[in-house]
């Protein structure tokens, strides 16, 4: 933690691929928390520079222009205004948007990365890399599908398996497959720069294991030491693609900026397009400075990022300070399911923005009540309507509508004056001074949900001193004593928009404008005279709207309905020909053989000239399967043959006997193969 308080606070949040829009799970996991902690430090008086950005480079961003027919440029256009705009009416106050295809962030990148090559910070390396012949392309991990080896899932990714979610390298994958082509990609040469992280591990571990040990949350320090555990490697920053910030040294044609590498420089790209909007303002005071606090808002998936390869380039390069704290939260569930963009298994920003307008609020305190802060959770609609209606209703709004009421009621909306003040009242202000606190703790330890929990027991508070104190039954009797029991609760609501101004923007504006309230501070939280005898409040209104069950209920079936489009679609399958009879069956002579050798039959495109050990003996073989498998990657392997089918000539060339192969609706094959090791020349029966 740092040893001296901060001048300013640099504040960043995980920049989204700008793919396809904002989910909940974004939300709750970075951009909501990121938020209030930047309100607050505003509202404290800090100088703070809130950084957001789209991530436009990567692979995912080229295989969704793929599937769309259009230039990688079109995809992050529409998805960095859907993404910006959706953003803007959540309230969450960036002070800068930017995005990486920029011209600005371009620049900042190559020079980042042109320094550290300057330096001498990388070493080169010659790998074996999947290519495809016929595109022409080295193969990025997504652009390679093939069958897990773990669970047989035949749609698996070259970085993940999506189904039972185990990390994997593209060489990984069974029968791997180029999505550029459908092709079975080769092995072939190419050449990168690496970032030697295994030269910064003693640095790391006396940064983070000894410096970060007491006040970084525990599942971000945790999965840092698990890493240094086990030692760092050197990791790639190129690759061979021709989307993204291109490699700024001679030799690097076709290469550019692994994302990885180039988004977190994102950051500073961003920092100075804001420096750039008007003039005087200086972008390196946020990053060169020690005076300056930087904080990273990002979701657990993104720690190895944000903790050590990012710090790791930061202070290789030399002129940067590194992150104060990287609060990164957990996942984000969705009625009980992992979040998926692919099953469009997600609450999407901007629907729910047109589903629900004016409840950005709602949403904003759903989110943050239920955050996984600490380990995954899960949001369902019914939470989310029980939330709404059962606390922000119920608690804080009733409390606020019935105090406005009553001295609209009984002294024409005018705030009475403070009178003789008894025990009860005393107790109360003494606890009202001490909410301002007990959030701020819980905000800079980052407890996001603690800290709002606080703000609604300000707002309990104030229901139970007015339910207590029944202002309706002694005004008759003791106006005086009323218009006290009122100036206090009055003091609690302005407190309540005071301290709920980073969880609920809207909500506090819109309650400042009911009190005719100024502008405040944090340092206006917990007095009791924010509100002046003889101030004049406008007209109450309901804060909040009660959400019937049938405005769930559309949402539970929007959901539903997802769930049936997700069913696997029903899949043509060859109808059964014509019975035979056992002993027609038998007179098939079926073998387990091994591919001894395999090479392709000139002039064709599909045949492939075969030698196979049947067990009998070796013999040739014609197969037309020269699409599906390079003769390379198959010598070696095991199959089934129909060994007794007559002798033929193909291309010249006598093919005696048939390989057995499994053919699905979209016409693919694949080997027929015994799944133990049997000895060739086995009978299949």
């Amino acid at each position: 933690m740092s040893s001296t308080q901060p001048k300013r606070f640099t504040i960043t949040s995980a920049l989204p691929y700008a793919n396809g829009p904002i989910h909940i799970g974004h939300l709750a996991g970075v951009y909501v928390p990121a938020d209030i902690y930047a309100r607050y430090q505003r509202l404290k008086g800090e100088e703070v520079l809130f950084i957001g950005g789209s991530d436009e480079h990567g692979v995912p961003i080229t295989i969704k222009a793929r599937q769309e027919g259009k230039s990688p440029q079109e995809i992050v256009d529409k998805f960095h205004q859907i993404i910006k705009q959706s953003f803007k009416e959540l309230g969450i106050s960036f002070d800068i948007y930017s995005r990486t295809s920029a011209p600005i962030h371009h620049e900042t990148a190559s020079a980042f990365f042109k320094k550290m090559y300057d330096q001498g910070n990388f070493i080169e390396k010659n790998s074996q890399q999947l290519y495809d012949e016929e595109t022409g392309q080295f193969l990025a991990d997504r652009y390679v599908t093939g069958t897990c080896p773990h669970c047989n899932n035949d749609r698996a990714y070259g970085d993940q398996c999506e189904k039972c979610g185990t990390s994997l390298n593209a060489t990984d994958l069974i029968n791997p497959r180029s999505v550029l082509s459908g092709n079975l990609p080769v092995m072939k040469e190419t050449r990168h720069w690496y970032l030697p992280l295994d030269q910064y591990e003693v640095w790391l571990k006396d940064w983070i294991l000894k410096g970060h040990k007491d006040d970084w949350k525990t599942n971000v320090y945790g999965q840092c030491k698990s890493w240094l555990d086990q030692g760092l490697q050197p990791r790639a920053v190129t690759r061979d693609l021709d989307w993204g910030v291109k490699v700024p040294v001679e030799g690097a044609d076709g290469k550019v900026l692994y994302v990885w590498f180039d988004a977190p420089i994102g950051y500073i790209s961003a920092t100075r397009h804001w420096a750039s909007e008007e003039p005087g303002r200086d972008w390196e005071k946020w990053w060169k400075s020690e005076d300056s606090k930087l904080v990273h808002f990002i979701g657990k998936d993104n720690i190895v990022f944000h903790c050590i390869i990012f710090p790791a380039m930061l202070h290789a390069e030399g002129s940067y300070i590194v992150p104060d704290n990287v609060p990164a939260n957990e996942f984000l569930n969705l009625e009980g399911d992992k979040i998926s963009t692919s099953r469009n298994w997600a609450v999407w920003l901007h629907e729910y923005l047109t589903d629900f307008p004016g409840k950005q609020d709602v949403l904003r305190y759903v989110l943050t009540a239920n955050a996984p802060e600490s380990k995954d959770n899960d949001f369902t609609w019914k939470d989310f309507q029980a939330r709404n209606n059962n606390e922000l209703l119920a608690i804080l709004g009733n409390f606020i509508n019935r105090t406005l009421v009553l001295t609209d009621k009984y002294f024409k909306g005018l705030v009475p004056a403070v009178d003789e003040l008894i025990p009860e009242d005393e107790a109360l202000i003494e606890e009202i001074a001490s909410f301002p606190k007990r959030i701020s703790i819980s905000i800079e330890n980052y407890r996001f949900r603690e800290a709002l929990n606080e703000l609604m027991n300000l707002a309990r508070l104030g229901n139970k001193y007015l339910t207590e104190q029944e202002p309706w039954k002694k005004f008759k009797e003791e106006p005086v004593r009323v218009g006290t029991i009122l100036n206090l609760s009055l003091q609690i609501c302005a407190n309540l928009t005071v301290v709920g101004e980073p969880f609920l923007p809207f909500t506090s504006e819109k309650a400042k404008e009911m009190m005719n309230l100024g502008s405040t501070n944090w340092a206006d939280g917990g007095r009791i005279d924010l509100l002046t005898a003889g101030h004049q409040l406008n007209q109450p209104a309901f804060l909040f709207e009660r959400i019937d069950d049938d405005a769930i209920e559309a949402q539970v079936q929007k959901l539903q309905q997802t769930k049936i489009d997700n069913q696997p679609k029903t899949v043509e399958v060859v109808p059964v020909k014509s019975d035979i009879s056992y002993d027609d069956f038998c007179t098939m002579d079926i073998r387990t053989a091994t591919i001894l050798e395999a090479e392709k039959v000139p002039k064709t495109k599909k045949l492939l000239k075969l030698k196979v050990d049947t067990g009998i003996d070796v013999r040739t073989l014609v197969s037309g399967i020269a699409e599906f498998y390079e003769p390379e990657n198959i010598i070696g392997k095991k199959v089934c043959i129909l060994a007794n089918l007559q002798a033929r000539e193909i291309k010249g060339i006598v093919s005696h006997g048939m390989i057995l192969m499994a053919e699905d609706s979209n016409h693919r094959l694949t080997f027929v193969s015994p799944a133990d090791e049997f000895h060739n020349g086995s009978t299949v029966k």
